[in-house]
């Protein structure tokens, strides 16, 4: 581009870069700067911008935003900002440079251009080197689409990484890596039976923010937890970002899984963002309103407060920032289609700009109560990493939260821990202890046992130690209290008694988390029994040890055979998924109580036993068409007996056994075998589930 661009005053709202008839109207907020320079560049990568437009004070400044709209200015263009004002980082907080250019904060597409960040961390800013904003036309045909509006109870959370769910070479996409690939992988997912993907963080970050020794090793940012573009799908998982197909790319992903009956939740990073805390890069938020979008100290406010563990903490609760989150979300639904969001470390959000935790924060609110987010499923990860745990109290009402508490007790039992079935039988039921005092439901939990954080499934029954040396950080990372149990040998082994074992624990893990009251949430490669080899953190691992190996399709096709039955045994039982807590009482127009509580005897559940290592329960069909459901757990090491209740009509079928030799470990019912013996023996660490009909 040669022209010079006519340019008028322009308006501050809408925020961002808007394309309207006569041109593109930028705006942003800066409420302390004295001065502002729109930079204009042809490509993400132009070593010198074609227009630099300075804007007056007066003309281009109304209350706290610059402003300025650009005639005839084409779509494609990438763009930045320099602000002018006071820099007094320790008495207010300012930290204006104007030889930094800077990140639009509601663009809705960043390319990573010439940005270096380690280069900018050690010598200091160059001119134009900052990753750059695009200005994007509304083009899009949805052909119809909507989101998917499926009751909670009915959800199965599948949580993947965008990039490595395909990165691999065996994946077979054209597109590895990429929303596009993510695509050809729907019939999978499809086959697999669960209802909603959650993608870790999928808007724009940045992929080099790593301590400067990880970078050295040649790591970095993978997980994506480092966000600085939060209207911006990540360029990385694009094919053509240079062209400007961010938001194409993410909507025909979407689009196709809706196609699927899939649905879409984003995790979501809004306690912290890319920029670090005071030794971190200026990129976007800290050159346009330092002291308005972070917690700072209140006495040196060159201190970033940092409850995340990441260098600084977003002042969410600030009425402009709360604003901000609010306006993302509802354009990531009202714009793209997405059906709902999980926060990573939410309990951050619930403090205040001092950091103090805040009975009704502004923020959290406000998504709750968003007509726009109404349908929207919204799932806390209810703690921060500076001790506010908020699991069963987290603010607000439909609110659901990833249960820790369960996840804990869940691994205790099935390495075998004794006493705790009276816990168990609280998690397995929807965490009354959590949610019912303070009218929440089963569906405020959900349910895990893995996810991205800490070890996969397989890990969890093959390491009682975490193993992070290729992290570079000298083992000192990730945690290492994992509830885990090895099966007596300490990493990979040729021990088929060993294997056997392994695989049997995975599946009981798995089975309790499917028969459990709430939602369950599967970690992506957990059905294959993808490892880690003992990595608990591999947060900047973008290679095979992170990739889905889709070899294991095939190595493992007995272990997915598996998880696609018991995801079919949840989905034909109703029973399993309740609004409603248990009771112990007879359903509406049934007479048989909603659940019975067994141990080996029947009615006898040991709730006191301190060594106790069974639990046995019944649970009563919702309607006329469902079977009802016998659930034996043993996790003792030692054969058990179960007594059965005698059924008047209907006789009891083996619908699962945990260690069962495939395809005897689960069976449709029109090949189960008759239960014909009472009390029937049980397995050392085996589950069985009985269907009477």
């Amino acid at each position: 581009m040669s022209a010079v661009y006519q340019i008028f005053p322009g308006r501050r709202y809408p925020p961002g870069a808007t394309v309207e008839d006569d041109g593109v109207n930028f705006s942003v907020y800066s409420r302390h700067a004295t001065g502002a320079e729109l930079l204009l560049y042809e490509s993400a990568t132009s070593p010198e911008p074609f227009q630099t437009i300075r804007l007056d004070p007066g003309a281009n400044h109304t209350f706290f935003s610059w402003h300025v709209l650009v005639l005839d200015l084409p779509p494609g263009t990438h763009y930045t900002w320099r602000m002018e004002g006071p820099n007094d980082p320790h008495a207010h907080g300012w930290r204006f440079d104007p030889g930094i250019e800077l990140v639009d904060p509601w663009a809705r597409a960043v390319n990573v251009g010439p940005w270096d960040r380690w280069r900018r961390q050690r010598e200091g800013a160059r001119p134009h080197d900052s990753p750059r904003a695009m200005v994007l036309a509304e083009d899009y045909d949805w052909e119809g689409d909507t989101p998917i509006r499926l009751p909670s109870e009915q959800i199965i959370v599948y949580e993947l990484h965008v990039g490595g769910f395909t990165r691999h070479p065996t994946s077979g996409v054209e597109h590895p890596g990429t929303f596009l690939g993510l695509i050809e992988k729907i019939p999978y997912l499809q086959e697999l039976g669960i209802t909603h993907v959650e993608l870790m963080p999928v808007m724009a970050f940045d992929e080099q923010d790593v301590p400067e020794a990880v970078w050295d090793c040649g790591l970095r940012n993978y997980w994506g937890y480092s966000s600085f573009g939060f209207f911006s799908p990540h360029p990385g998982y694009c094919v053509t970002p240079d062209q400007g197909t961010h938001r194409r790319e993410f909507r025909d992903m979407v689009k196709a899984l809706h196609k699927a009956r899939i649905g879409v939740i984003l995790d979501v990073v809004f306690n912290h963002t890319s920029e670090g805390g005071s030794g971190g890069p200026t990129m976007t938020f800290k050159g346009f309103g330092n002291e308005t979008f972070y917690c700072l100290d209140g006495i040196d406010k060159g201190i970033y407060l940092d409850f995340t563990g990441c260098g600084n903490t977003v002042n969410a609760n600030h009425p402009l920032v709360t604003h901000f989150i609010l306006d993302a979300l509802e354009y990531w639904v009202r714009e793209m289609h997405v059906d709902g969001f999980r926060f990573d470390l939410a309990s951050a959000m619930a403090r205040d700009a001092e950091g103090r935790p805040l009975a009704n924060p502004p923020v959290l609110w406000g998504i709750e109560l968003s007509d726009t987010l109404a349908a929207s499923k919204i799932i806390a990860e209810a703690w921060d990493a500076a001790g506010l745990y908020q699991v069963g109290s987290f603010p607000g009402y439909r609110w659901m939260e990833w249960n820790g508490r369960y996840r804990d007790s869940i691994r205790r039992f099935v390495r075998g821990d004794p006493g705790l079935i009276a816990e168990v039988a609280t998690r397995l039921s929807g965490s009354s202890d959590l949610y019912q005092a303070n009218l929440r439901q089963p569906i405020n939990s959900v349910n895990f046992v893995t996810c991205h954080d800490g070890f996969t499934l397989w890990d969890l029954v093959s390491y009682h130690h975490k193993r992070n040396g290729a992290n570079c950080e000298g083992d000192r990372d990730g945690t290492s209290d994992n509830l885990s149990w090895n099966c007596g040998v300490e990493g990979d082994t040729s021990d088929p008694e060993v294997l056997v074992l392994r695989r049997r624990q995975a599946k009981n893990l798995l089975t309790l988390v499917f028969l459990s009251q709430g939602i369950p949430m599967l970690l992506s490669g957990d059905e294959l029994l993808r490892g880690q080899d003992g990595n608990n953190n591999a947060w900047c691992q973008d290679n095979e040890l992170s990739w889905l190996d889709w070899s294991l399709v095939e190595r493992n096709r007995d272990m997915l055979r598996f998880v696609r039955g018991l995801i079919a045994l949840r989905k034909r039982h109703p029973s399993v998924r309740r609004r409603r807590f248990l009771s112990g009482r007879p359903n509406q127009g049934s007479d048989l109580p909603d659940v019975t509580w067994h141990g080996t005897g029947l009615n006898e559940p040991p709730w006191d036993d301190p060594l106790s290592q069974q639990l046995a329960f019944t649970l009563g069909p919702v309607g006329p068409d469902e079977d009802l459901l016998q659930v034996l757990i043993n996790m003792g090491d030692r054969e058990c007996h179960f007594e059965l209740p005698v059924l008047a009509s209907s006789r009891w079928y083996l619908a699962l056994d945990t260690g069962g030799t495939p395809p005897a470990d689960v069976t449709d019912p029109s090949e189960q075998r008759l239960i014909e013996t009472n009390p029937l023996a049980v397995g050392a660490r085996r589950i069985l589930v009985l269907e009477g009909r």
